[in-house]
């Protein structure tokens, strides 16, 4: 597989999978074969633009003997799609969520693991210039996360409610960050437009890592019903504060820089009840740009998947981190649904 040029597909053109088919015909290490679409207008449109051919159904597409397949359809299609290609040790990258729900996403994971293949879940926020830029950073201890998706309505997605179309990318990284499900949870959530939610904050507990006693509280609001789009994180440790801001490519690093003595003696005259309005907040810390390289997060993914496929190892974001994912969303669904929201 290393040596030779990996035949791609793309199931679902529409506002991701055309990306998709687009970063694989660039790839001078990948073809892209074909695509498969409902739409035949959409699929002729991809494939004229691209190049490769246009298929009715997956099956026509497994006959032109792919090895890797994006599918970027309906969270409610994943599964049908993803079973047929894995047991054909087709490598598969499943577009976010894996699936609808924890079920679903781990029939998927079972198919993956009888067949030996290859399976990528797509939570491209990881591969986001800003996060990598936050990974590179190293040894962060987080005590709280706050992190905000907002954006007004696309009437896309619309086939799950916005704990699965839009905080998913935020539980994902959660998950990365702290390496752990969380013990406890709290949500409320609001349905406006539709029966499932539109509006979603949950409070997530997150147990102790190896050697630590304190644990980390997160909060996470989203809504696709907001007047502006957003997406921020802030993240504070014992030594380090850092905010960043996706949408604009940003952020800021805040590191405690005083040593023991002078921190010693700001405790000692605050304790005796002194002024200390003379004295300059920001000479105890240091305060930096957070290095942020531009870059194109499905490029950079589409990569790395790509790579997997050609090693035969288990990629970045496997089966397991993206049931995680989902499992997790559906415990804020349903803790939202005990607080009393209306929902399906």
């Amino acid at each position: 597989m290393s040596e030779r040029i990996i035949r791609c597909g793309v199931i679902g053109v529409g506002r991701m999978g055309r990306h998709h088919a687009r970063i694989y015909a660039r790839d001078p290490g990948a073809e892209l074969v074909g695509v498969v679409d409902r739409d035949p207008t959409a699929r002729e449109s991809i494939v004229q633009e691209w190049g490769g051919r246009s298929f009715a159904g997956v099956d026509e597409l497994l006959a032109a003997q792919v090895d890797a397949v994006s599918i970027a359809t309906p969270t409610i299609h994943h599964r049908e799609a993803a079973e047929k290609l894995l047991e054909r040790k087709v490598a598969c990258l499943i577009e976010k969520p894996l699936a609808p729900d924890a079920g679903q996403a781990q029939a998927i994971a079972d198919a993956a693991a009888r067949a030996g293949a290859v399976l990528q879940v797509g939570h491209v926020v990881r591969y986001d210039p800003v996060m990598l830029a936050i990974r590179r950073l190293g040894g962060l201890t987080p005590r709280f996360i706050e992190m905000d998706r907002v954006s007004p309505m696309t009437f896309r997605s619309v086939d799950v409610g916005v704990v699965l179309d839009m905080m998913i990318h935020d539980l994902d990284l959660l998950l990365m960050l702290l390496g752990d499900e969380p013990q406890e949870l709290h949500a409320n959530a609001v349905c406006v437009l539709g029966e499932a939610e539109d509006v979603c904050n949950a409070r997530l507990v997150f147990p102790p890592k190896p050697g630590e006693h304190l644990r980390c509280v997160a909060n996470i609001t989203a809504s696709r019903l907001a007047l502006k789009t957003e997406r921020k994180i802030r993240i504070i440790s014992e030594d380090t504060y850092i905010s960043a801001d996706f949408v604009k490519g940003t952020g800021t690093v805040v590191r405690k820089t005083a040593n023991e003595e002078q921190l010693a003696e700001v405790r000692r005259r605050l304790k005796a009840g002194e002024d200390l309005s003379s004295i300059n907040y920001l000479d105890l810390v240091q305060v930096d740009e957070l290095s942020v390289h531009e870059a194109e997060p499905l490029k950079l993914e589409i990569e790395d998947f790509l790579s997997a496929v050609r090693a035969g190892r288990r990629p970045t974001v496997d089966a397991r981190a993206g049931f995680a994912a989902v499992r997790t969303a559906e415990r804020i669904v349903a803790a939202a649904r005990e607080a009393g929201a209306r929902m399906v």
